[in-house]
């Protein structure tokens, strides 16, 4: 993203165009825009509180919409803050981040939890096919059908697994053992086995089927543990999902929540202006949207995106297994620019531009920034859960691969913005 000189900030900025802007005002220019997401406000507020009997999808769709105009309102006062009045505007953007915070809040921990739910699935689902799969035989495409390391008579050779006991292997009461007596020549025979199978068909264990990978049952070390470590998270976010709810249907009822509502409804009609709002819209808005982008700009540069832009780099995971401070440290940076982010968008969102690629690409990488933080937010959730006292080691694991899961999940949030941010 190119930064541009101070000496040219008052210029305008790449992407924008002056159509629209000249013989208007800045104040007006602003106005048509708040009284645009006020009236959205108000029609959403309308459908939320509307028939008693209204479907559920349509209060979240309503809950949405009034969520997403109470952004865009709190961030156009804050680009913008310098046309409003200050003794107005600064309380109503406060108020706002307090409203859209605490009705999306039973959201997230809704989605948190399915988020985590799913991905246990997944991760017992792949560990049971990954089994299966390594039981099943590989096709050579030639009609030949070659046994999978580890069966057959060519698994009686000596010096591979097929030395542990049979009756162990029967039973599997004592393949542990086993295992940990002779390791290094079971792990040599395994490879040789599969070194072998490699040479004659050319080709690897095929993947398990996607039949496989769909099944919610396994029998795998993290599947015995995926079970309890399910009820444990949906326990917890339940009963933080039903506070929230709580909170929501005791701020709406509230009379801060009236008083908001108040306030955004003069937006409605009438913008309390200073006199620098009846300045010319085209040497005003520009240069304030320019300032919110070098903001981005700057936080952006403070990231580590040299190290993102390599694949599998595990910075995200090695961060979150240090101390406490220094896990929360390091998703700081990334959210502070995801918030600089939606600032810089809801800013654009006032100025015509004569291209959307900007738009386009502000909007993706803020989608990726959103996964950045639903992922590191769940993380934290799963590490709260492994601190429950007196949980089974089972339990601990399936939290421990799970945590693991996520954190990789950022990362591969952070990989993507690298490369987006630097096109």
């Amino acid at each position: 993203m190119a930064q541009r000189h101070p000496d040219t900030a008052a210029e305008t900025p790449v992407g924008l165009t002056a159509d629209g802007l000249p013989g208007r005002d800045a104040g007006t220019v602003l106005e048509q825009y708040l009284r645009d997401q006020a009236t959205g406000f108000l029609r959403a507020l309308t459908a939320r509180e509307g028939e008693p009997g209204r479907p559920q999808d349509d209060s979240a769709e309503a809950g949405r919409l009034m969520r997403r105009s109470a952004r865009r309102i709190a961030g156009a006062l804050h680009t913008y803050g310098s046309l409003t009045d200050p003794a107005w505007a600064e309380p109503l953007r406060a108020e706002l981040g307090w409203l859209s915070g605490t009705l999306g809040r039973e959201h997230q921990y809704a989605a948190r939890l399915t988020r985590l739910i799913t991905a246990l699935q997944r991760l017992a689902s792949a560990e049971d096919a990954a089994g299966a799969g390594a039981a099943g035989q590989a096709d050579d495409d030639l009609g030949l059908w070659l046994p999978a390391p580890g069966e057959g008579p060519a698994a009686n050779r000596p010096g591979t697994a097929a030395e542990l006991a049979p009756a162990d292997r029967r039973n599997g009461a004592g393949t542990a053992e086993a295992l940990r007596e002779t390791p290094a020549r079971a792990v040599e025979g395994t490879e040789a086995l599969a070194g072998a199978a490699r040479a004659a068909t050319g080709r690897r264990t095929p993947a398990p089927s996607p039949a496989a990978a769909e099944r919610g049952t396994g029998t795998g070390p993290l599947a015995v543990g995926a079970a309890r470590a399910g009820a444990l998270l949906e326990r917890q976010l339940t009963l933080a999902r039903t506070r929230a709810h709580s909170a929501a249907l005791q701020a709406v009822g509230s009379s801060r929540f009236h008083a908001v509502v108040d306030a955004v409804a003069l937006l409605a009609s009438e913008v309390p202006l200073t006199s620098a709002a009846h300045e010319p819209a085209e040497a005003v808005l520009p240069l304030l949207a320019e300032q919110a982008h070098t903001r981005l700009n700057e936080a952006a540069a403070d990231l580590a995106l040299a190290r993102a832009r390599h694949p599998y780099n595990a910075d995200a995971l090695y961060g979150a297994l240090a101390t406490e401070q220094v896990s929360e440290r390091q998703d700081a940076p990334w959210n502070r620019v995801r918030v600089l982010l939606r600032l810089r968008r809801y800013a654009q969102e006032v100025l015509p531009y004569d291209d959307t690629d900007p738009t386009a690409r502000f909007a993706a990488a803020a989608r990726v920034l959103e996964q950045h933080r639903e992922a590191a937010d769940a993380a934290a959730a799963v590490t709260a859960a492994a601190r429950t006292p007196r949980i089974a080691p089972a339990t601990a694991y399936a939290l421990g691969v799970l945590h693991a899961d996520q954190r990789l999940e950022v990362e591969a949030a952070r990989y993507a913005f690298a490369h987006l941010w630097s096109r």
